[in-house]
């Protein structure tokens, strides 16, 4: 019978953002109770307690709900071939990965692609857009935040849709039908984006980003014509 001995993690780290990968192993546990797994950035992302390793407590912080999400998984579990999926129990939505290597890689490299392939679609297409400059820097900060986790709809749904026409682009969740509305034409649209951490589509609903930044307050208008 063959024994796993390691596994590997893939996940976010909540306070810079970036991806890292991080190698598992049982012998790590042989004189330890407890694992802490730390970003580049210096930040703990993951910590692990075990008391006889025969069960393991994960405590993963939240760069959702900005909480520590609390996660506990058998020995026969952690070191089997299936991924253990790692994510926020407010909304469902995934924070990282644990398990075998090529399996979690995909699922990692997967979430990765969406956005970026978006923006390098639409590159050179500057007679479509009303405001060409504007709308690849509203793409590069929608990328960004896609890529720390933060964009996703309350139904639970990461795979977030996105839409792009001359002066906006239309955030749409497939799961329950919401959609989000976030402009790109001017200096105004691209500073509002450049504000926001998370972006959260409401379940079965229809907003502006203006309101999720709170705009009312600067006396921008939350409500144009759709094209």
């Amino acid at each position: 019978m063959i024994i796993e001995t390691g596994a590997l993690l893939a996940m976010r780290c909540p306070e810079c953002g970036k991806l890292d990968y991080h190698q598992l192993s049982r012998f790590e546990f042989g004189m330890r109770k407890k694992v802490e797994i730390a970003c580049k950035c210096g930040f703990i992302k993951l910590v692990i307690n075990t008391k006889d390793r025969k069960d393991y407590m994960l405590q993963v912080p939240c760069v959702v709900c900005e909480s520590k999400h609390m996660r506990s998984i058998s020995s026969r579990r952690f070191w089997s071939d299936d991924v253990n999926y790692l994510f926020c129990q407010e909304t469902g939505l995934e924070l990282g990965y644990l398990g075998p290597e090529e399996e979690v890689r995909e699922l990692a490299e997967a979430q990765e692609e969406s956005i970026e392939s978006l923006a390098n679609e639409f590159e050179g297409e500057d007679k479509y857009f009303n405001n060409s400059e504007i709308m690849y820097e509203v793409l590069n900060c929608l990328h960004d935040i896609a890529e720390q986790g933060s964009l996703y709809c309350q139904c639970g749904n990461l795979d977030v849709e996105v839409d792009i026409f001359p002066d906006r682009l239309e955030l749409h969740c497939k799961e329950c039908d919401s959609i989000n509305i976030i402009y790109a034409e001017t200096e105004d649209d691209l500073r509002v984006i450049k504000d926001v951490d998370t972006i959260e589509l409401t379940r079965n609903g229809f907003g502006y980003l203006d309101s999720l930044a709170n705009m009312d307050k600067t006396g921008k208008k939350t409500k144009r014509k759709r094209k």
